[in-house]
């Protein structure tokens, strides 16, 4: 900081109050902010510097830059009168803008709100501890309920008690929330509601896309209470910082361009002959190096700032007769005597203070210097001020600010080049022609006594594609013109537009990459042959490269959600829309109209629960598609998850719940095992019980059945005995029949074979004779063998036939 005072001439911070407070020290302040702002050093003007800087990118982003740069490449000298070409610029840039823009909108979020003081934090943890008890002595408490009917559960629902630490953590993030908490909730959405803070959010994000920096106001007063206003970053002045989020900054302002009218409104204190010497502007913007050639008579440029010091609060503590203290607060000049029989001190601190003030651009008159009234101070150290305007630049190095849009230009400016030479091209382009040779065509006869024509050639070309030629003359001499008619081809054009397009995807890719906007992003170019899932996965791959416009958005409504919720402690004490704003909050909730008049004595934190994206929902309704198959949740949990918006959280809860879900079929199933068991054992009871029965019945009807059958035994040994008697005479007398037809059979047989004996005999006897008479009378051979009627009583001789 002091080497800031020395080079921009601030005044020393290390003075009393009452010269901090005087119109003599702000003025100082004041100059010292325009002229590190708006005095020209070494030929620059940092306020205009930026201003046309900005102005240049926002061009840009609308496709509507200056065309001078374009119209200075292709003219020559400065001569253009051969250039027919439409030089409006390839609006480009304003669809990668509208990409990221849009798509950061569609990207919602929910502002929580949870208590950080001593009473907040008390209530909290006694509701924990009254759950932990509840947990360890669940069984007892049951029971004790049963006996006496008395219900010792600190809590509504012990049916609903978490089971573990896991599920004690999950029910305070998800289901816990103090009535307080719920009001203030609703408190900062509102405000949010009345200053359309949706539409100031999508210029927020614009801004960042497009110069790199963002800023949003928050001021009170008494008439309208909380105001959230858009700052346009072109008109913002602010102290040297090399923070994205510019915490470190000791003064901030805008200049803004007011009415002679409005500003008489505004400071009734200036005279007639003061407003007067205001509408001459020539010492105001063309002093200050102001491009705008024709600057309005009827306004002029007023810088409002904060300026950021320190303040002494000193108290004189006096000891009264009682021996009791009193503090009486003085000024940071008193001094306390040093004689040690006084009975009193000084004790004194420092805290952070803002000043306010409004100066007119240059003009050496300062409308207001005045220590600023409701400052914002966080609870947990009042010794802090936060300032009205929040800045955030999320790629800034040095006091340098890099933007999207800053990153495409010179590929933009390639872009328009090329699109233009390709005009110029195209323009220069003829159709495709044809020669023709009059003589070749006159030396063509067509045998009827015609002769062929030009015209006539022409139609039947263009016609048929046929040519009539002759390739000797009628001397019959060679004819050069043998065919009268040839195209031409005038292609040449062809591969300088080839170049040209090429040149022109390249310089669009080049874009895309040094953006991170793939096609995937914006889908102008899907690959047909890529899955989905990559497709998917580029296009998560481009968001993270722009995550950082998105997380500079959420910066600056998060410190704007805070500064409301500091805020809405001055509308219930002080704003006379303290009425219209408790009744504008009844509408989301009676029951919290009694919470809101205490919310000034709560402190608060607030933080953002981000939406999940397209993504992220598919990805945890795959989760819950999943584990619904396989049957791990109910449809009841399916539909409490798909309701937070925190990602974690949710697969946190599903997870709890598949859990439960498998504890609670265990248990069932055990349940089922136990019952089944016990059905086993009563059924395998009655079971034995009846085979007893039935082993009883049994055993007496086997006796009676053994009585029975030993009678029958007997009576059936004596029927045997007499049947055998039987039988055995009656066999005796069969075989005594047997043994006289086996005997006499025998006999039969015996003289059998004597009778056939005495035959062969016979026989060979007579073969015999035959022999002798063949050998003697020299015959020829005889035969044998039997002619099928030598039979011997049935019995055939040919199975003795040589084999």
């Amino acid at each position: 900081m002091l080497q800031q005072q020395s080079k921009t001439g601030f005044p020393s911070q290390a003075v009393l109050d009452e010269e901090k407070a005087s119109y003599e020290y702000g003025l100082q302040v004041a100059k010292a902010v325009e002229e590190e702002w708006f005095k020209k050093d070494s030929g620059t003007n940092k306020y205009f510097v930026n201003k046309d800087n900005y102005h240049r990118l926002r061009l840009y982003a609308r496709g509507e830059q200056s065309v001078q740069k374009y119209k200075n490449e292709l003219s020559i000298n400065g001569d253009m009168s051969y250039l027919n070409l439409d030089w409006r610029p390839v609006p480009i840039i304003p669809k990668f803008v509208d990409i990221v823009v849009n798509g950061i909108a569609e990207r919602a979020y929910e502002l929580k709100a949870y208590t950080q003081d001593v009473a907040g934090v008390e209530k909290r943890t006694k509701y924990v501890e009254n759950m932990i008890a509840d947990m360890e002595n669940k069984s007892f408490f049951q029971q004790m309920q049963r006996i006496t009917n008395i219900n010792m559960f600190n809590t509504d629902e012990p049916e609903n008690l978490p089971q573990n630490d896991e599920e004690l953590s999950l029910h305070m993030q998800l289901d816990y929330k103090q009535s307080i908490e719920i009001a203030e909730e609703e408190a900062v959405s509102n405000l949010f509601a009345l200053n359309k803070y949706e539409n100031i959010k999508k210029r927020i994000d614009y801004d960042i896309t497009v110069i790199g920096i963002g800023c949003v106001k928050t001021s009170f007063n008494t008439a309208e209470g909380v105001k959230i206003q858009y700052v346009d970053p072109a008109n913002i002045v602010h102290s040297y910082s090399e923070s994205p989020y510019f915490e470190d900054m000791w003064y901030v302002g805008e200049v803004s361009n007011v009415t002679i009218s409005e500003l008489k409104k505004e400071f009734p204190q200036l005279t007639l002959e003061d407003l007067k010497e205001l509408e001459d502007n020539k010492s105001n913007k063309l002093s200050y190096g102001s491009r705008e050639n024709t600057p309005k008579k009827e306004s002029v440029d007023v810088l409002y700032f904060e300026y950021k010091t320190w303040q002494n609060q000193v108290y004189k503590i006096k000891e009264t007769a009682t021996g009791a203290k009193k503090a009486i607060e003085r000024t940071d000049e008193f001094r306390p005597p040093k004689n040690p029989n006084e009975r009193f001190n000084k004790v004194q601190r420092s805290i952070e203070v803002l000043y306010c003030g409004v100066k007119i651009v240059g003009k050496d008159k300062l409308l207001k210097w005045t220590l600023a009234e409701n400052m914002t101070r966080p609870k947990s150290d009042v010794t802090k001020v936060q300032m009205s305007y929040n800045i955030i630049a999320p790629r800034i190095y040095r006091g340098k600010i890099e933007s999207l849009v800053g990153r495409m230009i010179s590929f933009a400016d390639m872009i328009q080049l090329t699109h233009l030479k390709l005009q110029q091209v195209l323009s220069k382009l003829v159709p495709d022609g044809v020669y023709l040779d009059a003589d070749g065509i006159a030396e063509i006869d067509l045998g009827n006594g015609t002769n062929y024509n030009p015209q006539d050639a022409l139609n039947m070309y263009f016609q048929t594609g046929s040519v009539i030629g002759r390739s000797m003359t009628q001397d019959g001499e060679f004819n050069h013109g043998k065919i009268p008619i040839q195209e031409l081809s005038s292609s040449g054009g062809n591969a300088k537009i080839q170049s040209l397009i090429t040149s022109y995807n390249y310089y669009m890719q080049m874009m895309r990459d040094v953006t991170g906007l793939n096609e995937a992003r914006d889908g102008s170019k899907p690959d047909e042959y890529s899955l989905v899932g990559l497709q998917k996965m580029a296009a998560a791959n481009s968001n993270t490269a722009t995550r950082h416009i998105l997380q500079g958005g959420l910066y600056l409504t998060l410190k704007t959600a805070e500064a409301c919720s500091l805020r809405i402690s001055d509308v219930l004490q002080y704003s006379n829309t303290r009425s219209s704003f408790i009744q504008s909050l009844g509408r989301f909730n009676i029951a919290t109209l009694s919470e809101i008049r205490e919310l000034h004595l709560h402190d608060f934190g607030i933080y953002l629960d981000l939406m999940p994206d397209e993504e992220e929902k598919q990805m945890l309704e795959n989760n819950i598609q999943m584990a619904l198959q396989k049957d791990q949740i109910q449809l009841e949990d399916a539909i409490d998850v798909r309701e937070i918006k925190n990602l974690k959280l949710a697969n946190q809860l599903l997870k709890l719940r598949r859990r439960k879900k498998f504890e609670q079929d265990r248990q069932i199933q055990m349940e089922n095992i136990e019952a089944q068991t016990k059905s086993n054992t009563e059924a395998a009871q009655a079971a034995a019980e009846a085979e007893i029965q039935k082993q009883q019945g049994i055993a007496g009807s086997k006796v009676q059945v053994n009585e029975a059958q030993l009678g029958f035994d007997i009576k059936k040994l004596e029927t045997e005995a007499q049947v055998k008697k039987e039988l055995m005479a009656y066999e005796f007398e069969l075989n005594q029949q047997l043994q006289r037809l086996e005997l006499e059979v025998a006999k039969q047989r015996e003289g059998q074979k004597e009778d056939r004996k005495d035959e062969r005999t016979k026989i060979q006897a007579s073969q015999q004779s035959e022999l002798i008479d063949q050998r003697n009378n020299k015959k020829p051979p005889k035969n044998f063998e039997s002619k099928g009627f030598d039979n011997l009583g049935g019995f055939g001789l040919e199975q003795f036939e040589p084999r």
